[in-house]
């Protein structure tokens, strides 16, 4: 009996928990809805994710296909990478991966899972989409992608609207996404797995916790952003609450501990690694200062109360008000703004409080994508072709 092939497309592996979390989530959900698929994630960094996400999924394969294809055609102009990599999967040309380029003939349906990596941030990874479309010409694949970002918005081509056409299904995670690219609206693929981690078991989760990000943006914002957490933290101190530092990229997210450190003792940073394992530090009970998106999700979720600080202006603070819209609770403060003065209080409710509805809407959105199998039906192979490898290599280049 073949197995049906399902291929995920992610950003996963660097780690940053965030996407890895997306990804983890679902994985975990195929586990569940599809434990005889074969599924395939094709990630940056196949090495990393093959050690994050061991034993999420019974058959899981990780390669770096699309992504290799992606990276290695960024030497072009940027109107050409996208026809670059479609004509890679098309007619193959790359002997050192051509067997992964045809391993996407197989796949019953490619999905492009949710996250902030499709923007005029990194607009050469739209070349993902042109892949995708590539293989549905070839195989008629489904073509999915969930909870995006979009914004900001590409500047070529002149209509976004085109990354899309021909898809199967597109939701974003943002009302300014969905008018830029005309896709519907939907919520962040982390709420698919945000009740699960919220009931981890996770002791001593209480006082403020702090996490700071050093990437996505300059030396000046960086600084005055440590400097306007400063009094937050020491307010917390002088009232006796503990302050927790929590890691969500290694090493870039431990320069603004570094620089509070005389604040925050060693004992209490939390790394990447620790939560990874253990599950982030949750509860109600809490109080964040954090720029990390996916922290200001599942604390919200659990119903900790909190201020969300922007570092990217069209970047961040598009992100963090979407979760201000859904019902956080949270403060959002620019990059040019004071956090200095402002206490962390609540501005009324949580994402507790609907929790379950979120989580069942994105539950509803992946039983869409992939609705169970009939009782007693059998997997059928729907590969992009027969015949021996040889055979297959000959008829791609043919073309």
């Amino acid at each position: 009996m073949a197995h049906p092939v399902i291929y995920l497309i992610g950003t996963s592996g660097h780690p940053n928990f965030g996407d890895e979390f997306i990804t983890a989530a679902w994985l975990k959900y195929l586990a569940e809805r599809a434990p005889q698929a074969d599924v395939w994630l094709d990630c940056p960094q196949p090495g990393s994710s093959s050690t994050l996400f061991a034993g999420m999924h019974p058959r899981l394969n990780v390669t770096d296909t699309l992504w290799r294809a992606v990276s290695e055609s960024c030497h072009l102009p940027a109107d050409q990478i996208g026809p670059r990599v479609r004509e890679l999967v098309t007619n193959l040309g790359s002997p050192a991966y051509d067997l992964g380029l045809l391993k996407l003939r197989d796949a019953r349906s490619l999905h492009l899972l949710g996250g902030g990596y499709l923007n005029g941030v990194w607009p050469h990874h739209f070349a993902l989409t042109e892949a995708m479309l590539a293989v549905k010409e070839m195989t008629g694949a489904k073509l999915y992608a969930t909870g995006h970002g979009l914004m900001p918005a590409v500047t070529e081509p002149a209509d976004p609207k085109a990354f899309f056409r021909d898809f199967d299904y597109v939701s974003v995670r943002d009302k300014d996404s969905a008018r830029a690219y005309g896709v519907p609206l939907g919520i962040d693929d982390a709420f698919l797995g945000a009740n699960a981690e919220i009931a981890r078991d996770t002791p001593d989760a209480e006082g403020l916790f702090v996490c700071i990000q050093s990437d996505m943006t300059d030396t000046e914002t960086f600084e005055k952003t440590i400097a306007s957490v400063r009094p937050i933290i020491e307010r917390a101190i002088s009232a006796g609450k503990q302050v927790s530092y929590v890691e969500a990229i290694p090493g870039i997210d431990h320069a603004a501990f570094a620089r509070l450190a005389d604040l925050i003792p060693g004992e209490r940073f939390i790394p990447f690694a620790h939560i990874w394992q253990h599950g982030l530090p949750l509860s109600a009970q809490q109080e964040w200062v954090t720029t990390r998106f996916h922290f200001h999700l599942l604390a919200s979720a659990a119903g900790a109360r909190g201020v969300a600080l922007g570092i990217r202006p069209g970047y961040y603070d598009v992100k963090h008000r979407s979760l201000i819209e859904l019902g956080s609770g949270w403060e959002y403060i620019g990059a040019d703004e004071n956090a200095a003065s402002e206490p962390v209080t609540p501005a009324g409710g949580n994402l507790s409080s609907h929790l379950q509805n979120l989580n069942a809407r994105k539950r509803a959105e992946a039983d869409r994508l992939y609705p169970a199998p009939p009782p007693g039906s059998q997997s059928q192979d729907r590969r992009g072709g027969s015949g021996t490898l040889l055979g297959r290599l000959g008829s791609a280049r043919r073309r």
